[in-house]
């Protein structure tokens, strides 16, 4: 089963930009999009309607964050959130359950400037890690997303001058580590854990992309006990139409 994540930065927009050739080419089972911006009804789209299986957790703030999920097999169940009410506003979580295992797309709160919506980070990365932890003591899990941490410092351009940044902040890091402490494999450092440059997310600002001056924040990661079916996990940092690429991960 091959999955596909990508933060689009507005479905609708992204669209526009040639989403559906794009993922035609990269051809998953399975597509996890974050940052949608959208309401199903707000979107009319044919290639969006050709997927037979679709969870959408909108966000009730318009035009704001919210996830989506599309699959080609169908799933055993779905649900949006975390069951949890004051994290589940913003449309940060939907989850499919296949037979093997939990699917969980999230979407990440960013920690925003001046690290002013941090705790709130903090509460949410740890009320996350138990909504995963609890699925993995049912079946193993595979979650995806926009996660907006950069873990260690080969996973940004420039981590010297970012350690007061969102995304980077020691608490932040520190969060991601418990979260993998959980019992989950960050499977493209697994397969790549000395591979410098590869990055999934560039600023807007000062043609970042084009000198790949960037930041690693989007990932998959599995319950270890997954780890023996995982096949090829990748970037697509040549896939344009938002400042994220699509990441990717094959199970077999």
């Amino acid at each position: 089963m091959k999955l596909v994540s990508w933060n689009v930065n507005g479905l609708r927009a992204t669209l526009g930009k040639g989403l559906a050739e794009k993922m035609d080419e990269l051809a998953p089972d399975v597509l996890c999009l974050q940052e949608i911006k959208a309401r199903q009804e707000q979107v009319s789209d044919l290639w969006l309607a050709s997927w037979p299986h679709a969870v959408w957790n909108p966000a009730q703030r318009p035009g704001y964050s919210g996830v989506l999920i599309l699959s080609r097999v169908a799933p055993l169940s779905v649900s949006t959130g975390i069951g949890i009410d004051e994290h589940d506003t913003e449309g940060r979580v939907a989850t499919m359950e296949f037979e093997d295992f939990y699917l969980v797309n999230c979407y990440t709160p960013n920690s925003q400037n001046e690290l002013a919506r941090l705790p709130y980070r903090q509460e949410w990365d740890a009320a996350f890690r138990n909504y995963v932890s609890s699925l993995a003591e049912k079946k193993p899990v595979v979650f995806c997303g926009d996660l907006n941490v950069a873990h260690e410092e080969i996973d940004l351009a420039r981590p010297d001058s970012n350690h007061f940044s969102a995304g980077f902040s020691d608490e932040e890091r520190a969060g991601f580590t418990e979260l993998l402490g959980a019992g989950f494999i960050d499977t493209f450092r697994h397969q790549y854990p000395d591979k410098r440059d590869a990055y999934s997310w560039w600023s807007f600002r000062g043609g970042a992309r084009a000198r790949n001056v960037g930041w690693r924040i989007d990932y998959f990661c599995v319950s270890k006990s997954l780890l023996p079916r995982v096949g090829t996990a990748a970037i697509h940092a040549d896939i344009t139409g938002s400042d994220h690429c699509p990441v990717s991960l094959i199970i077999d």
